[in-house]
């Protein structure tokens, strides 16, 4: 049985639910945590029974960003990222032919997330700043319960726009709402979150986890994994690509879509009028 320090990790249903699990710390980022979430996406995709990852925290918060006493043991001049996060340096992802490779573009802590072939949604319950919310940036897709608070946080510790926010956060929101949020570090509802495009739909507390395993599950139960995994790779990869070398790759994988077992089922199912029993071949 794999450890998974500081997170739970559970499957049901083809949906793999990962639980920061730091509730007395609103679930505030480790090292061990880290490791932990690496490893549980990383056996969450090589898993042929999960389609679907979905990613919480336990207690009433998301993650309220690094947690502060390893914050406050940084030196500068010392600080290296694989030091505190070298014990998911042996954890890798197994390589896949569904779709364009896109592990050239996306590296630092969480850029394997685009490579993983299997949707990957971050379902934030409550409280979200800093790194954690940098995590979710990092996911293909993001729901909010209704309570649920943001910050960047990290211009009121007198850092930076760290692992990437300073790219994709702007590519969710806009250049000009990503620099609000990034300046003044300011906390925002759920509600503007899904205004400005940072998360994808914001669902009632009361009812909030219900709601997005109910996606999740329409996501493992209706439509082609396979489809899902080359779709992914090709919407990652296209932000690197022109308009016409999009449009060759989206040709090449349609000719080998149309071998596929997913393919005649897809068409099956439609047909028969059935319920679709789709095998990610």
């Amino acid at each position: 049985m794999t450890a998974y320090p500081d997170i739970l990790y559970a499957v049901q249903d083809r949906i793999a639910v990962i639980t920061l699990n730091r509730p007395d710390k609103l679930n505030a980022w480790t090292a061990p945590m880290q490791a932990s979430v690496k490893r549980a996406i990383i056996d969450a995709a090589n898993d042929d029974t999960v389609r679907v990852i979905v990613i919480t925290g336990a207690g009433r918060g998301f993650c309220a960003g690094a947690d502060m006493s390893s914050l406050q043991k940084i030196e500068a001049g010392k600080w290296d990222e694989r030091e505190l996060a070298r014990a998911d340096n042996d954890v890798k992802l197994a390589p896949s032919n569904l779709g364009p490779d896109v592990s050239a573009h996306y590296a630092g802590r969480f850029g394997y997330l685009m490579s993983v072939g299997k949707p990957i949604i971050a379902a934030i319950n409550g409280p979200c700043a800093g790194i954690g919310l940098v995590f979710t940036l990092y996911c293909d897709l993001r729901f909010a319960s209704s309570e649920a608070k943001f910050t960047t946080a990290f211009a009121q510790r007198g850092l930076i726009a760290e692992h990437g926010i300073s790219w994709l956060l702007p590519r969710l929101t806009g250049t000009a709402h990503a620099l609000d949020l990034l300046f003044s570090a300011r906390r925002f509802t759920a509600e503007e979150a899904q205004r400005v495009g940072l998360v994808n739909r914001a669902f009632a507390h009361e009812h909030f986890m219900a709601n997005v395993l109910e996606y999740a599950r329409q996501l493992a139960d209706t439509v082609s994994p396979r489809a899902m995994a080359v779709m992914k790779a090709q919407v990652w990869k296209a932000l690197f690509q022109d308009l016409n070398d999009a449009i060759a790759i989206g040709d090449a994988e349609m000719q080998k879509s149309f071998a596929t077992e997913d393919f005649k089922e897809g068409v099956a199912h439609f047909v028969e009028k059935r319920v679709a029993k789709f095998t990610g071949r």
